[in-house]
């Protein structure tokens, strides 16, 4: 079974919103073993949305629509669904009633214009709404080669009331999938995409089972896995035959997995070793530090930092700093990161130099920025070349600060 997922509202195409719902049914739709192949996103237009319902029924074998069901007059999707089947719509008492009862329940009067929310295409099943005043809708929709149909359920864009309708009422209706879907991610820093794929070389190859795709986002490269098979244990080896494959090919630029990031990894780390971190950001307004604390149970390993202009940082750290002249380049990072160590009393110090001066607006220029890691005995540097999206170099060079501790920890 292939399912499709039709979200409505002018609100979502003018970019006023986010359409999350979409997201969600697919990922729930893949638990059952149903694959969703396309996402639609419709404005608030009676025509383009029958016209979209029309080309829907013939390509999918179920239907799930969010939003249009609200008894406003651009809540559309009733109307559309009684034009693209040719009926008319037909007030169901029952529905009537409990819109009625709720209205009372909360001692209001109910407008007249909430009537159209008890009004069904002749045929339809309303589903009930046990969280608002918008009954869903159950159709099963004839194609035009007169053998197949294609199941339609149109609920709330309201997630609150999307979501217990979708498991009460939808979901049980749903023909389940002949095989499950599993989803599995890894994550990596420090090699390219291009890079990623040449290293895992058959693994990405199209028609594998179980697919692999890249994705990167501000440095971070995330493969996706995806696992179909008659049973969530066939689904789960598959995922883990997989994941050793990969593991072999890409080794240490793999951090973490699912929803980990390095900071994650990095506060692990700390953790197990019994280790404590302190940090000193120039031009990076804080992120290195954001990071960390936003981990749980940070404080305990992070003992904080600073947060300065290269001019003067010197005068927040040791004495024996404070007329050194402290230079954009490696031996500057090397020598900040040092002194943040002994002000802080820490196991490690991360210095990170992004160049203040740097034309943020000129492609031609490439950003710099030096990481520097240092312990009681050691220190390591790195030159790191950015790209010019100001937030995206910030985000990237501190990420890579942290895959700087992250393997002097896993080496250790």
């Amino acid at each position: 079974m292939q399912a499709e997922i039709i979200a409505i509202g002018s609100e979502l195409t003018n970019g006023e919103k986010l359409d999350t719902n979409s997201q969600w049914l697919s990922t729930e739709l893949a638990a059952v073993g149903i694959s969703t192949h396309f996402h639609t996103t419709i404005a608030d237009n009676l025509d383009e949305i029958v016209t979209q319902f029309r080309l829907s029924v013939q390509r999918s074998d179920l239907i799930l629509i969010t939003g249009g069901l609200g008894p406003t007059l651009d809540d559309l999707t009733r109307q559309a669904l009684a034009e693209m089947t040719e009926s008319e719509l037909v007030l169901d008492e029952k529905s009537m009633e409990i819109i009625e009862a709720m209205f009372q329940k909360r001692s209001r009067e109910m407008p007249e214009r909430n009537r159209i929310q008890a009004m069904f295409p002749r045929g339809a099943v309303p589903i009930k709404n046990e969280h608002g005043t918008a009954p869903g809708i159950w159709m099963e929709v004839p194609r035009l080669d007169g053998k197949s149909i294609c199941l339609i359920a149109a609920m709330p864009g309201v997630p609150s009331e999307m979501k217990p309708m979708f498991y009460q009422s939808v979901l049980p209706r749903v023909t389940r999938g002949t095989n499950m879907i599993r989803f599995a991610r890894i994550n990596c820093f420090g090699v390219g995409e291009s890079q990623t794929e040449e290293l895992l070389g058959d693994i990405t190859s199209r028609g594998r089972d179980p697919e692999v795709g890249i994705t990167a986002h501000e440095a971070t490269i995330t493969l996706r896995i995806k696992a179909m098979g008659s049973s969530v244990e066939e689904c789960e080896q598959k995922i883990t035959e997989t994941n050793i494959l990969i593991q072999e090919r890409l080794g240490e630029y793999i951090f973490g997995y699912e929803d980990e990031e390095l900071e994650h990894v990095v506060m692990m780390l700390l953790s197990q070793k019994q280790q404590t971190l302190s940090t000193c950001e120039c031009g990076t307004g804080g992120l290195l530090s954001y990071r960390l604390t936003e981990v749980n149970g940070s404080a305990d390993w992070y003992t904080g930092g600073i947060i300065s202009r290269l001019e003067s940082v010197c005068s927040y750290l040791a004495p024996e700093t404070e007329h050194a002249a402290v230079e954009f380049n490696a031996a500057g990072a090397v020598l900040i990161a040092q002194a943040t160590q002994k002000k802080y009393e820490t196991d490690f110090a991360l210095a990170i130099l992004l160049d203040p001066h740097q034309s943020w607006q000129d492609a031609s220029q490439v950003p710099q920025a030096y990481v520097a890691l240092a312990n009681r005995e050691s220190e390591w540097v790195e030159e790191i070349g950015l790209t010019v999206n100001r937030a995206i170099a910030k985000s990237r060079v501190t990420k890579a600060a942290l895959n700087l501790l992250r393997r002097n920890l896993i080496l250790k």
